[in-house]
């Protein structure tokens, strides 16, 4: 879901497994990408996926048409889609004008790859000019539907449905692995008959995998490599157990449409006390969304947060800001899932401390209590509305497993660094996921209201110690400015001074 997030740049390789499995592997963006398959195990293949941190995404390399076509795509749990821009489109041009390097197969393509169709053999349009999406930060695509192959890593897809993005304004496409009632068609024909077989439903229709379900571990900010895994799961990418989740349906469309479950609990935790933080809006409903970089929760509870660890709002970005050296500090925030029988994953201020500039040094405060100080952008941050979002600020520290049959997730703390590997496949169409236990009890409807309730700040101390000189005052309402739809996406330029 493209619509949160401050974005970033890097590049996926797909790999491919010939037992019921597919495997992409996440390799940060500075590393050089390595092109061939390496094997994994006897019936798996594994090619390496890049992130770059700077921007906050995770993308994929993958090629389209006859000949192939390379393109670097984003791959996004919140959306749908496939598309691609197209090598004519004005972004591309621009692209291309300020000299930027494309692993496009043709010259003019955008920094991240475009697609020429009149350079492949294979490419069908299928739905003239029925391709539109728009992200509530105001950014689009638009064109045509479109049949193609699509190759991860050594598996091609022969007959893949896409968009090509010709009146887009952004410089690279999308690879939407969620459910296909949420693809743009669907939203544009106002009809449920209109969805196609998206790419993890094509997937298991040409017996790549077994059932349509994957699992992600993106690792910490600064890992080298993470995956997604299509098909099962890896038991020795997470600690603990694996605990499962029922998605609950969209109440508008009575729908399974997004990842959403229930939050039912946070807490703040350092060495100074243990904070339970409140809302009025628990249980929350909040989306599991890879493409959304940052964490969005209401108000009132991201009001809380901000006080724990010495946030500041600056209306300039829109934006809750803190030294970048609170990235040292060891206070966590715990997030429970479903009830008192859920799932409760930590999230350290390591993963939760962002750099507000995509090259140089970051911003420094102006005046007040961090006078001198860099600025960096802090990865929890507040929202006007549900769904909520749990980007990936959240997602790194915790093992997700979307099963789109059954309509459940599964959640376990993450293994960061992981150096081992036991793939274990989904059995077979609709079957339970491995290794996991489903949630006694779980909270699944919203019933009353949560309560709020000023907590006490008795891990503040612990967050902010690395600032003990700073006095930073518990938000009000009136201080707060409220994140909405219009305002989520930005992207900040070197140099940028605050407060």
């Amino acid at each position: 879901m493209k619509s949160a997030v401050t974005l970033a740049t890097g590049s996926l390789l797909a790999s491919v497994a010939h037992a019921q499995v597919v495997q992409w592997d996440i390799q940060k963006r500075d590393l050089a990408p390595k092109k061939g398959l390496r094997r994994r195990a006897a019936s798996t293949y594994t090619e390496v996926i890049t992130n770059e941190e700077a921007r906050g995404g995770y993308f994929a390399t993958v090629s389209v048409g006859t000949p192939a076509q390379n393109l670097t795509l984003q791959l996004d749990t919140g959306s749908s889609d496939i598309w691609v821009p197209s090598s004519q489109s004005s972004v591309c041009e621009k692209s291309a004008s300020r000299g930027g390097s494309s692993s496009s197969s043709s010259s003019d393509g955008c920094t991240f790859g475009s697609f020429n169709p009149d350079k492949s053999s294979s490419y069908t349009v299928v739905g003239q000019g029925d391709f539109s999406i728009a992200y509530v930060d105001g950014s689009h695509s638009k064109g045509d539907y479109f049949t193609d192959v699509f190759e991860i890593g050594g598996a091609k897809l022969s007959n893949m449905t896409m968009g090509l993005g010709e009146d887009t304004d952004i410089p690279y496409g999308l690879v939407g692995v969620g459910y296909a009632i949420n693809e743009a068609i669907v939203g544009t024909e106002q009809s449920l008959s209109a969805a196609y077989d998206n790419l993890p439903v094509l997937m298991q229709n040409e017996g790549l995998i077994a059932t349509n379900a994957y699992s992600l571990w993106l690792n910490d900010l600064d890992a080298s490599t993470g995956s997604i895994l299509f098909g099962g799961i890896d038991t020795e990418k997470y600690e603990g157990d694996l605990s499962r989740l029922d998605i609950i349906k969209d109440e508008q469309t009575n729908s399974f449409s997004s990842f959403i479950v229930y939050l039912t609990s946070v807490t703040a935790n350092s060495s100074s006390g243990s904070d339970t933080l409140s809302s009025r809006e628990f249980p929350i409903p909040v989306v599991l969304d890879s493409g959304t970089t940052l964490s969005y929760l209401p108000t009132d509870i991201a009001a809380q947060v901000w006080t724990e660890v010495g946030a500041i709002y600056s209306s300039e970005v829109d934006s809750a800001i803190v030294p970048c050296s609170m990235a040292s500090s060891k206070g966590q925030f715990t997030f429970g899932f479903g009830g008192d029988n859920g799932p409760k994953i930590s999230v350290g201020m390591d993963e939760l401390v962002l750099s507000l500039v995509t090259s140089g040094s970051n911003p420094t405060f102006r005046s007040g209590q961090y006078a001198g100080k860099e600025a960096c952008q802090f990865g929890i941050q507040n929202f006007s509305s549900d769904p909520f979002l749990l980007g990936d600020t959240f997602l790194r520290s915790a093992y997700v497993v979307y099963d789109l049959v059954n309509n459940q997730i599964g959640i376990a703390k993450t293994d960061f660094n992981s150096t081992t590997s036991n793939v274990v496949a989904f059995a077979s169409d609709g079957a339970q996921m491995p290794s996991a236990t489903a949630v006694a009890n779980q909270v699944t409807a919203t019933g009353s209201a949560g309560t709020f309730a000023t907590p006490t700040y008795g891990a503040m101390k612990g967050f902010t110690e690395a600032n003990a000189a700073v006095s930073v005052p518990v938000f009000q309402w009136a201080q707060l400015g409220v994140m909405g739809a219009t305002t989520l996406f930005m992207l900040i330029g070197s140099g940028f001074f605050l407060l």
